[in-house]
């Protein structure tokens, strides 16, 4: 064993400094040139490794002794942290964690689309727990333990963990995670519920159960007793999304509130809404005020979903445009309009993965704001580019993709990056949420 400042290096183990650490949360070294990424570790530690899998360009490890922590370094409040692979991040203290993140979506730019942003945001942060209104976990019943499983899968595995709580989930769901378990073990269709899909609203929260077979009247009873003592919605998936039902109570309906814009929004169990609700009402605030819509703009929403951007946008602007590929999503959006009485929107259905013949995209427009999937805006851009916007918002969930198509807009079509920045949407996860701001100076 040789032993250095910076590491020691044998066969099987040795002492090593984390230089940094990679997208999915590993720590990363460097040994004899190779990369070798390391469970567990955060940088600037020294620790003991113990590898676990070679390959011919990098080799993946473990801690087994921490020699010297690091000072980011926590005790992760869940006791299940090291199983689940729900969250990796918990041994990191929340702004180290933000901090990360920011680097790497600074380290996407300068790599990707090879550029700065002139002005780095403020980090946005929000609960560190009980966040997340939007999940699907799994459910199995394992012959071998004799019992039902129910949780996330387990950390780089497709097994599901065992879990007794969740600490990220809000607590209506997360805290009777047990109660759910005992629940599906109560009824005859046990073997055959896989999975259940939570979302939860200002209002109300609701399950989903996933099933494969009809399910008999005395387990359709003990789901609704189910919901009745707990307060919470529940709604039945016999097969895909548009088969999803009511069960319980007669009539439900699931919403948040956007006060600070006078704004109530509706949605389905299934359909798609921002997990974490402090973080949404910080980022539309922060995404209004990059774009600053004014009583004569016309703007531009693409990827609107619901209108979560769309509506507030509007109870600024002249008019405003959401389009989405989603037509369930598209009818929810005209029917929160109208229930908020917003008139200057128009809402239109189409694929934002393809050349867009709509005449919506054909007219002029001041102002666009753009929320896509972790895919990019890639095949949109080139026509976007062309409707006059001296500003466009990007709101991201993929550093990279955002990191490309910001190049793009810089290199080949006139804009400039001005501001960028991170919001802890999913705190204790890799999980990067990014804002921007691209200007251009009208032709």
């Amino acid at each position: 064993m040789t032993v250095s400042a910076s590491k020691t290096v044998c066969t099987d183990s040795g002492y090593v400094h984390i230089e940094s650490m990679n997208h999915d949360g590993r720590g990363v070294t460097h040994i004899d040139g190779k990369a070798v990424f390391i469970e567990d570790a955060l940088p600037d530690e020294t620790v003991l490794l113990e590898y676990q899998r070679r390959h011919r360009k990098y080799d993946e490890a473990r801690v087994k002794t921490l020699v010297e922590p690091s000072p980011d370094r926590i005790t992760p409040e869940c006791p299940h942290f090291g199983v689940c692979g729900g969250c990796s991040l918990q041994h990191m203290e929340a702004t180290a964690q933000l901090r990360s993140k920011q680097q790497v979506l600074l380290d996407n730019l300068r790599h990707i689309g090879k550029l700065e942003p002139a002005t780095i945001l403020t980090q946005l942060m929000g609960p560190q727990w009980g966040y997340r209104r939007k999940a699907r976990i799994g459910v199995k019943y394992v012959d071998k333990k004799h019992s039902v499983l129910i949780g996330f899968r387990e950390k780089r595995s497709s097994y599901i963990a065992d879990l007794n709580e969740c600490r990220i989930l809000h607590p209506s769901v997360g805290e009777r995670l047990i109660s759910l378990r005992d629940l599906i073990a109560g009824l005859k269709a046990y073997r055959k519920i896989p999975q259940i899909e939570i979302a939860v609203g200002d209002n109300a929260a609701a399950l989903v159960f996933r099933h494969l077979v009809p399910l008999e009247d005395v387990d359709l009873e003990k789901l609704c007793e189910f919901g009745r003592l707990n307060d919470l919605q529940i709604y039945l998936q016999p097969a895909g999304p548009d088969s999803v039902t009511l069960l319980w109570p007669e009539a439900a309906t699931l919403s948040y509130s956007l006060p600070r814009h006078d704004i109530r929004i509706f949605f389905q169990p299934t359909g798609f809404v921002q997990i974490n609700s402090d973080i949404n009402h910080k980022m539309i605030d922060q995404a209004l005020s990059m774009l600053d819509p004014g009583p004569q703009d016309r703007v531009l929403d693409l990827f609107c979903g619901l209108g979560n951007f769309s509506l507030p946008i509007a109870r600024k602007a002249a008019t405003v445009v959401g389009v989405e590929g989603d037509a369930g999503l598209i009818q929810q959006a005209c029917s929160n309009a109208r229930y908020n009485q917003i008139n200057n929107i128009e809402f239109i259905t189409a694929d934002l993965t393809r050349p867009i013949t709509d005449d919506a995209l054909m007219r002029q427009y001041d102002k666009i704001l753009l929320d896509p999937p972790r895919t990019g805006a890639k095949e949109i851009i080139p026509q976007i580019t062309s409707l006059g916007a001296t500003r466009i918002v990007y709101v991201s969930c993929n550093p990279a993709t955002l990191a490309r198509d910001a190049g793009e807009l810089v290199h080949i079509h006139g804009y400039s990056l001005t501001q960028a920045g991170v919001m802890d949407m999913f705190p204790h996860t890799t999980h990067v949420e990014t804002i921007a701001l691209f200007e251009r100076d009208v032709e």
